[in-house]
């Protein structure tokens, strides 16, 4: 285990206490409620305060566009996000820890079956405000169109849109709820969920991050949080 020094401390949790943003709207990294989260992201958050030493503050939004606002507008100090191009201009971020899948839903009788049929004009696809899928499909898509809203599926649901896209996981749970729907079992893309911070934190501060993440994965520590958050460990993301 290396040190920390007092620098990186006082970089990374400049206000004596890490302030991490939790975004309990993907039920992958976290669970709970804003007063009591659990789950992989927050066992890494609590991690790193060890590490530095500090107290951790858990700071819980419902979407990861929230999350990232929070961070950018300096009400947190690290947070745990897809990696996409967009972001990157505001956040540093580690290698992932976790990678996930986006996947499509579709109605039953529905004449798609690949994840490639979709992008076809006229065909509308329900996504989550700024999630990683929204802006994946929104700098992806040659003809088809995000309808975007607090939910994708509900959105799929209300206006009756052609597709929803999700994570793997809860949109699995939704095609076993609704009859009706069914899943696109091939994955449109991959989301690499990693630890970021501010770019304008100090490049051996980042560098701190990188590597921790790096010796948990290496660890099990990050199989281990997701086996107690009843996630699979298969996601467990490759060493860098």
């Amino acid at each position: 285990m290396k040190i920390v020094t007092a620098a990186v401390t006082k970089d990374l949790a400049p206000n004596d206490a890490l302030r991490a943003s939790i975004n309990l709207g993907n039920p992958v990294l976290a669970q709970g409620t804003p007063t009591a989260p659990t789950g992989v992201t927050v066992d890494i958050a609590r991690e790193v305060g060890a590490r530095l030493n500090v107290p951790v503050e858990l700071v819980c939004f419902d979407a990861a566009r929230k999350s990232y606002e929070a961070m950018t507008a300096g009400q947190a100090d690290m947070c745990f996000l897809a990696v996409e191009p967009v972001r990157e201009a505001e956040v540093a971020f580690t290698a992932p820890y976790v990678v996930i899948e986006g996947v499509f839903v579709v109605p039953h009788d529905s004449a798609f079956t690949t994840a490639a049929d979709v992008d076809h004009a006229g065909v509308r696809i329900g996504v989550k405000r700024g999630s990683a899928y929204d802006l994946f499909l929104s700098r992806t898509l040659q003809h088809a169109r995000v309808v975007r809203g607090e939910e994708g599926v509900d959105e799929f649901r209300a206006q009756g849109l052609e597709v929803a896209a999700g994570i793997r996981q809860p949109m699995t749970e939704f095609a076993a709820t609704y009859p009706e729907v069914r899943l696109i079992e091939g994955r449109f893309m991959q989301i690499q969920q990693a630890v970021g911070t501010t770019k304008t934190r100090r490049p051996e501060t980042v560098q701190f991050l990188r590597d921790l993440v790096e010796e948990l994965k290496a660890s099990g520590f990050v199989a281990d949080a997701l086996r107690r958050a009843n996630q699979s460990d298969t996601l467990v993301a490759p060493l860098g």
